[in-house]
């Protein structure tokens, strides 16, 4: 029997040893709780684990356990190894330079000298056997990491595990549930199953925190449309096993500095309102960050505080400037109408039908936010207008029936073209409509009798008692056939006559 998918992550993960774990950038709640708790059962596990994050991690989120774990050095997946042979001499000292885009290696020997012959090159043993991306829809989600080592995602095994319904299922395996509140609540029976397999507890107490710390901050603490009965169920679980709850909504909710009032103040004073479209957005620039003193971290949140400030718009944006050249864009979509997936999708990114994001790179900021409203308004006027307009909408191409060739009718003719002398071209009058319709019906013996249409018995045994009284020599076998025929259809509502009656007639004709 095939196994399952779930079966199959826990197959890899059981015949690996270091295991790359990489939650998507920028970091949430959901992709670090997720990345920590399985570093925390991995290492449980004896496994060698590493996580590595392209982005920082945002101060809100530092109070996670394991946080300092999380490293954004990524130094390759393999070394490169130069060997020098010292039979010949021994090594005295050894250093390095590096000349522009060369790195010089200087060796100095004790006493002679080397020569290549005396050196050796080659790639040093792999450091991962298995990679686990979590919470990342798509490979560039994972920043410089793949950027810098796209190749290190072919040849290692790669666990995907995800909930956005946008995910491209990069991995050789694939574990994505978009009915899933967050990656965190996958992952609970996944963890289950190892600790059954494994024969011990591996989920305690900060393992459950990582777990639920994912479920709330991707369901706005149990606010969002995504909130479901299973989620409900999932956090119950977590905390009979210990998870902290109040905790976690302290440092996420409760707890904001100075700096971050600021920026959320200044960004809640710029928000823009396009009625006619029903959309509602706000920037966050670099010099806003600078004025407040605060961080592209602290931004999280006040996408929230847009869509509590605009109950009526049908697509809510925080436009925010990373850095000069990229733009970074939050969507989301709370009423019925738009969905903020097909919208990030137009740009490259994805998401949820009710929260998405994407990144525009290479433009300066005025012209990204420019940019970004006029496709937006693009799609909503004709999401709203005429599905013909829409090009993601565009009905098939109709086409008229093909007419088949007719046989044997009227001579056609061209335009102009006059028929030949010798050719007879009627045109059908209304006498000719009222004309006997049998009049030109040229009869032919059947080679097998037809079944007798319901209701034409009664014709049949007037032909039988017509024939049995001598009539059959007065009338011709066609006008025969034509008078029982008109009588079928003159008659269409007389009593049906029954095989009973029939018999019962021949009988008194005798």
């Amino acid at each position: 029997m095939p196994r399952t998918t779930e079966e199959q992550i826990i197959h890899l993960i059981e015949k690996s040893d270091k295991i790359l774990l990489l939650p998507s950038s920028p970091p949430d709640g959901d992709s670090l709780g997720a990345a920590l708790a399985l570093y925390l059962v991995l290492k449980k596990r004896g496994k060698k684990a590493t996580v590595i994050c392209a982005d920082p991690v945002p101060d809100a989120l530092k109070f996670l356990p394991m946080i300092d774990v999380i490293s954004r050095n990524f130094g390759g997946a393999e070394d490169f190894v130069v060997t020098l042979d010292c039979k010949k001499s021994e090594v005295d000292t050894i250093k390095y330079e590096v000349e522009q885009d060369k790195v010089n290696i200087i060796i100095t020997p004790r006493k002679g000298r080397f020569s290549a012959q005396d050196v050796t090159l080659h790639h040093g043993e792999a450091k991962y056997d298995l990679i686990i991306t979590v919470d990342t829809g798509d490979l560039q989600q994972l920043g410089h990491v793949y950027e810098d080592n796209p190749e290190m995602f072919y040849s290692i095994p790669v666990i995907n595990i995800d909930h956005h319904s946008s995910n491209s299922e990069f991995g050789r395996i694939n574990l994505v549930d978009i009915t899933a509140s967050s990656t965190t609540e996958i992952l609970v029976p996944i963890l289950e199953r190892l600790e059954e397999t494994v024969g011990r507890k591996l989920i305690d107490a900060d393992v459950a925190t990582l777990l639920l710390a994912g479920i709330i901050t991707d369901t706005g603490s149990f606010q969002h449309s995504n909130t479901t009965p299973r989620a409900f169920a999932v956090a119950a679980h977590l905390l009979d096993f210990g998870a902290r709850q109040q905790e976690i909504i302290k440092y996420i909710y409760r707890t904001k500095s100075l700096s971050m009032l600021k920026l959320w103040g200044r960004v809640l004073s710029k928000i823009k309102y396009d009625e006619e479209n029903r959309l509602v957005w706000s920037t966050i620039t670099q010099e806003d960050l600078q004025k407040t003193g605060g961080t592209a971290d602290e931004s999280a949140g006040i996408i929230d505080e847009l869509l509590s400030n605009a109950p009526g718009a049908q697509v809510v944006l925080l436009i925010k400037e990373k850095q000069p050249g990229l733009v970074s864009v939050s969507v989301r979509t709370p009423n019925k109408g738009a969905n903020a997936n097909d919208i990030a999708q137009m740009f490259g990114g994805g998401g949820h039908p009710k929260a998405a994001g994407f990144r525009v790179k290479d433009m300066e900021f005025a012209q990204a936010e420019a940019f970004v409203i006029n496709r937006i308004r693009e799609f909503q006027s004709g999401y709203a207008g005429d599905v013909a307009q829409q090009p993601h909408m565009q009905p098939a191409e109709v086409k008229p029936p093909e007419v088949p060739e007719v046989t044997n009718s009227a001579p056609v003719y061209e335009i102009n073209q006059q028929p030949q002398e010798n050719e007879k071209h009627h045109v059908q009058t209304v006498a000719d409509l009222r004309e006997d319709p049998l009049s030109n019906v040229q009869l032919q013996t059947p080679e097998v009798v037809p079944k007798a249409r319901p209701g034409g018995e009664d014709l049949l045994l007037q032909d039988f008692r017509k024939r049995k009284a001598g009539e059959k020599e007065d009338i011709t076998r066609e006008d025969r056939i034509k008078d029982m025929t008109k009588k079928f259809f003159e008659n269409p509502d007389e009593e049906e006559v029954t095989v009973e009656d029939m018999l019962k007639q021949i009988e008194e004709g005798n």
